[in-house]
């Protein structure tokens, strides 16, 4: 993820002094009650839903391809990718266009919250049991924010080189 640089004033004993924090800027999306974030340059756009074409003997958790601007993009529904109850798609569901690897990948999510800048201090590895039914491997950190606790994703361990290969005959 990118690490964006912010001073920041810190009083100790009267004085002011100019700290360098490091700063996770990243998307922020809800899939069921969890909170999940990827980095931002690595998201290309948030589009709504649209019709999706089914693709005869895709895995499981690949909805079908798109056609974005020409391009077609295969779609990957991450409930379905972390084993999680499926639901229909609403008024808030939204796919993240992203690239993996040079490949350009939709990741259909509940919702997307905002884009969040959060002090990498605040992440913590990710704890090495499985996370709300989501394996370990594909969570990079657990960022810890006032309120809540929000995941961030390892994008590159999303997809095995095997998954990848398939999706490339996909699109």
């Amino acid at each position: 993820m990118k690490d964006e640089k912010e001073e920041k004033e810190i009083c100790m004993n009267g004085e002011i002094k100019r700290q360098d924090v490091d700063l996770l800027q990243l998307v922020t999306f809800k899939i069921g009650e969890e909170e999940f974030g990827v980095d931002i340059l690595r998201v290309q756009e948030i589009i709504r839903t649209m019709e999706i074409t089914r693709v005869p003997k895709s895995p499981d958790f690949v909805e079908g391809v798109i056609n974005l601007r020409g391009k077609v993009i295969p779609i990957i529904d991450l409930r379905k990718r972390f084993g999680m109850e499926v639901r229909e798609y609403d008024k808030h569901t939204r796919i993240i266009v992203i690239e993996i690897n040079n490949m350009i990948v939709g990741f259909v999510v509940d919702a997307v919250r905002e884009v969040l800048r959060i002090p990498a201090d605040t992440v913590e590895p990710p704890p090495p049991a499985v996370m709300g039914g989501i394996d370990s491997e594909y969570i990079r950190g657990v960022g810890r924010l006032d309120d809540r606790l929000l995941i961030l994703l390892d994008l590159d361990k999303l997809l095995s080189r095997e998954e990848q290969a398939e999706l490339g005959q996909v699109s």
